[in-house]
């Protein structure tokens, strides 16, 4: 446990109920208010908890609150992932750790995914589940709607599928594999109690001698962008950037196929492009 903070967590909250809208909260909108934000009174209710108690706190002379308070602030208030670790640490208390990899997709995110027509891009989350894609990506990941959802993992297909004895020779697609189980280590720590994780490294342990050899380096770390070259069936070789964007809210990262500018490779998904458009 560490030092309650009084005046930062009363700020804090403070600056939290003033963002918020009634509507969002599920909250009539219509009462006329003479400030932004939420009343405390409704805060306290949507927590849980006495007026008086959550005055206290926002003035910075309240008790220590426990973790169940902070809980039910957290969901009262619709803080995110990180404010929600804020909260906690600033109240003096070590940040809950997440059950699991967020699966959710924002529509946002979707909106992204469709609007982004002249470039393969799918987004996947810490364990390398693939939520969502546009409609290039489908000529690299193949079809996924036909795919059950627990068999979209991108690090399962990198360590099981049947490659040639040469494709591990590339330097790129070893750094590619080496940066990407590094990342899954990391999301291993971060989700202790995550079953999904924990049977994907178990069974790549089982059948997949170099996943085994790569895990036992304990490498830990966020995958990087790397080129990718590709001898694809249909549009021959390719050579572009795997650009990787991490989304914090969500620890998510969408992927993105990024070729140079003029290039026979952005040209092959301008023509892909056109034929998914018509």
């Amino acid at each position: 446990m560490t030092t309650l903070r009084r005046d930062e967590l009363a700020a804090f909250l403070r600056s939290r109920r003033a963002r918020l809208r009634p509507a969002e909260v599920g909250l009539p909108d219509g009462v006329r208010r003479r400030t932004p934000g939420l009343r405390r009174q409704e805060v306290a209710q949507l927590a849980g908890m006495s007026i008086d108690y959550y005055i206290r706190l926002e003035q910075g002379r309240g008790p220590h609150p426990s973790r169940q308070v902070l809980a039910a602030l957290a969901r009262a208030l619709l803080l995110t992932r990180d404010e929600r670790a804020y909260l906690f640490r600033v109240a003096g208390e070590s940040a809950p750790e997440s059950a699991g990899p967020s699966r959710e997709v924002s529509d946002g995110l979707r909106h992204l995914l469709d609007s982004m027509t002249g470039t393969p891009a799918y987004l996947v989350d810490a364990s390398y589940e693939v939520l969502a894609w546009n409609r290039l990506a489908t000529w690299f990941v193949g079809e996924l709607s036909a795919v059950p959802a627990e068999e979209r993992n991108m690090i399962r297909w990198m360590f099981r599928r049947a490659v040639p004895g040469s494709y591990w020779d590339d330097p790129e697609v070893l750094r590619f594999a080496r940066t990407s189980v590094a990342d899954l280590r990391a999301a291993y720590g971060r989700y202790p109690g995550d079953p999904a994780i924990a049977t994907l490294v178990t069974e790549l342990l089982g059948v997949s001698p170099r996943f085994a050899a790569l895990w036992a380096e304990h490498e830990v770390g966020e995958r990087r962008p790397t080129v990718k070259r590709i001898d694809h069936p249909v549009l021959g070789p390719l050579e572009f950037e795997c650009r990787v964007l991490h989304v914090p809210e969500t620890d998510q990262r969408l992927i993105v196929y990024v070729p140079e500018p003029g290039s026979a490779t952005q040209a092959a998904f301008h023509r892909i492009a056109e034929r998914v458009g018509s």
